[in-house]
């Protein structure tokens, strides 16, 4: 992706957090000079990856295939122990804008649909895992807002304002919003990107950078510049 793209998504994201009254964190606002005056203070948010993450898996086609995101609260590793078991995430699904097919091993994630005056729903569509990792034609079983459900393989689940499910383990998804773009919320057990998603695809999770302008906002992957 280039810079300058990246750069934009993470505006309009901005403009539709603020323009639905969704409060972010005020480093989610540090300039790329802000970021380089903070010293050891701020080693939490690095160490934890927390900030934006702009992503088009790959595809070259953000807009169809792509997920804007912010990493809001996460554990770190320290002394063998998370500092915290838990994470929450805000996200930016444009509306037709596929997160494409991807399960964890490790984490166990609850996706909530925030809500707000310009959020459409949420598709969420579902296999289970193989264990060679392909989609699996067995029933699915889900809970969402705390309430089982079984439902065929490749089901789609909606969730309107205020709706969540929970995705487990080895549990297959991609999701994307119709009705308008969403505000989504993810709650989950400690998180690592880098090594906890299984695509479908052979897909990287972070996209390839094209340096065309500065950096507007810094990107969870671009600390080491700071």
């Amino acid at each position: 992706m280039k810079r300058s793209e990246i750069n934009r998504y993470i505006k309009e994201a901005a403009a539709f957090f603020a323009a639905n009254h969704f409060e972010l964190p005020p480093w989610t606002q540090w300039t790329p000079e802000e970021w380089k005056k903070v010293g050891s203070e701020a080693d939490p948010l690095r160490a934890q990856s927390l900030g934006w993450d702009v992503t088009d898996f790959g595809s070259g086609r953000f807009l169809e295939r792509g997920l804007t995101l912010i990493t809001v609260r996460n554990g770190h590793m320290a002394n063998g122990q998370p500092d915290k078991v838990y994470c929450e995430k805000i996200m930016y699904v444009r509306e037709g804008q596929v997160t494409p097919y991807h399960h964890h091993v490790a984490k166990t994630e609850d996706i909530i649909n925030r809500g707000g005056k310009g959020t459409g729903r949420l598709a969420v569509q579902l296999y289970n895992a193989t264990p060679e990792g392909e989609l699996a034609r067995t029933p699915v079983l889900v809970c969402c807002d705390g309430i089982r459900r079984e439902m065929a393989a490749g089901s789609i689940v909606y969730l309107g304002p205020g709706e969540s499910i929970t995705l487990t383990p080895y549990l297959y998804h991609q999701f994307y919003a119709v009705d308008g773009d969403g505000i989504i919320g993810e709650v989950s057990s400690v998180n690592d990107d880098a090594t906890d998603n299984y695509f479908l695809e052979k897909l990287p999770r972070y996209p390839k950078m094209e340096e065309d302008e500065a950096p507007y906002r810094l990107l969870c992957t671009d600390y080491r510049i700071a």
